[in-house]
């Protein structure tokens, strides 16, 4: 490839990375600290559903043991809904390449470092796993683990806070 293009492309990563910093660091802190952000009309209805369809008291804070169980039982439904994607997998649609599944140690090792972040593989991802796994299975879980990863921390630095 051309260098010069390279570079350019990186320095333009670079600049809309730099421009995004505070306008998402705003929006962030502005969504942990239960403030009103600018997208508050649209999300808010929705969000008042789920937490009358899950039976969720929103004003109700949670102690750590109840951190702790809802965060374990979360990344536990993950787990278990990637590892049948996993080991079925030659069952469901989108295997237009008929893979076959997983074995189950590979699926335990798969399922294991996906919920915990790491991403670790021990296959060949583009010639073991099929669309839908990759799509339903991978994606979700590397975006979800991660949202953990920050629901955690956000969690922690709250209990913190309150304590002093």
């Amino acid at each position: 490839m051309n260098l010069f293009l390279d570079i350019l492309q990186f320095v333009i990563f670079f600049l809309l990375l730099t421009i995004c910093i505070k306008p998402l660091g705003l929006y962030m802190s502005n969504i942990f600290e239960g403030r009103k952000t600018f997208i508050s009309v649209a999300v808010l209805p929705v969000e008042k559903l789920i937490y009358k369809l899950s039976n969720v008291d929103p004003e109700h804070e949670m102690n750590w043991k109840e951190y702790a169980v809802s965060m374990l039982l979360f990344n536990l439904l993950g787990f278990i809904f990637l590892f049948l994607i996993l080991i079925l997998q030659q069952l469901l649609p989108l295997n237009p390449e008929h893979y076959k599944a997983f074995s189950l140690d590979l699926a335990l090792n798969t399922a294991i470092s996906f919920i915990t972040n790491t991403n670790w593989q021990s296959y060949a991802g583009e010639s073991t796993a099929s669309y839908l796994t990759q799509m339903l299975g991978f994606t979700v879980q590397n975006f979800l683990s991660a949202a953990t990863g920050i629901a955690i921390l956000v969690a922690l630095i709250r209990g913190f806070s309150n304590k002093l």
